[in-house]
């Protein structure tokens, strides 16, 4: 039997505080509020717990603060089997949240990186072995570029495959390009990509997700694909990107088919997409198989 394939992620852990109100307050006004919750995310997270879910041996490499949500998001990894022993716990700094207020189908957010930010090429020294003790790497850019560019070079040189999502957008250096595996944007990162990025280096290396269009992607031979998405009953399609590229890694790692890896990502994103949440959507590995079956 094949063990199961181990994925490192390397990236943002955040608390998402959702607020609903009938009104957003214009400045200096305060209003009521509908509701509060909280939900745990973070791209990395994100990520990380589809992963787990699918099949994968996981441990997550990021950091929290010294407070009550670092304490529960790190027992939050424990609950979904994901190793949380590389998460680094930063004395007097608070763990990264995402503030998002949300009225009349509208929302407004403000990310503060807290703990996110300690990510560092120096802390990611420390946790080397559990790095390089991956099948594949996983990464976003919700992290210090410094981080990013530190770890791709690591897995190069150990012959690692990394796949990074490159969200939030911003600038990618050519260093990194030549080295990453792939590079999974959508239409609107690939967008941006192209205006500031050679389209030699990034050939073979790009696997764009189209939401209900599918997922296109180029071979290395030149050759242009499109793989169809699944149909699905949308509710909810937060985290849709997160579960394609926990789902895409996994599987990536275990059977090295680019093809089957994008078949069994979209898959898992038509499932996730017809609950509510990110996380919350994020689903089991049996009930992939399953929606692959009666395509």
């Amino acid at each position: 039997m094949k063990r199961n394939p181990r994925v490192c992620v390397v990236g943002s852990i955040n608390m998402d505080m959702v607020t609903t109100t009938d009104k957003i307050p214009a400045q200096g006004e305060t209003v009521m509020g509908e509701s509060f919750t909280t939900y745990p995310g973070g791209k990395g997270a994100n990520q990380a717990v589809a992963a787990a879910r699918l099949g994968a041996d996981v441990v997550m490499v990021g950091a929290v603060g010294e407070d009550a949500f670092g304490k529960s998001l790190k027992e939050r990894f424990r609950e979904e089997g994901a190793n949380d022993e590389a998460i680094t716990t930063v004395p007097y700094e608070s763990t990264g949240v995402a503030t998002i207020i949300i009225s009349d189908g509208d929302n407004r957010i403000i990310v503060a990186p807290g703990a996110n930010k300690y990510i560092t090429p120096e802390r990611l020294k420390e946790k080397e072995d559990i790095i390089l003790s991956s099948d594949i790497i996983l990464m976003q850019f919700e992290i210090p570029m410094e981080a990013v560019a530190h770890t791709v070079d690591l897995a190069y040189k150990h012959d690692i495959p990394v796949v990074i999502n490159p969200a939030p957008f911003t600038d990618i250096p050519e260093s990194v390009i030549k080295k990453v595996t792939f590079l999974t944007p959508n239409e609107l990162e690939l967008s941006e990509m192209e205006q500031s990025i050679d389209a030699s280096l990034i050939k073979g290396k790009i696997i764009e997700t189209r939401g209900e269009q599918g997922v296109a992607f180029m071979l290395t031979n030149g050759e242009k694909k499109t793989i169809p998405s699944f149909p699905a009953q949308v509710k909810d399609t937060t985290g849709a990107g997160d579960t394609f590229n926990g789902a895409f890694v996994t599987e990536y790692a275990k059977e090295k088919d680019i093809e089957k890896a994008i078949q069994f990502a979209n898959a898992a994103a038509s499932l996730s997409v017809e609950k509510i949440g990110a996380q919350g959507g994020m689903p089991e590995r049996e009930a992939v198989v399953k929606r692959m079956e009666i395509k």
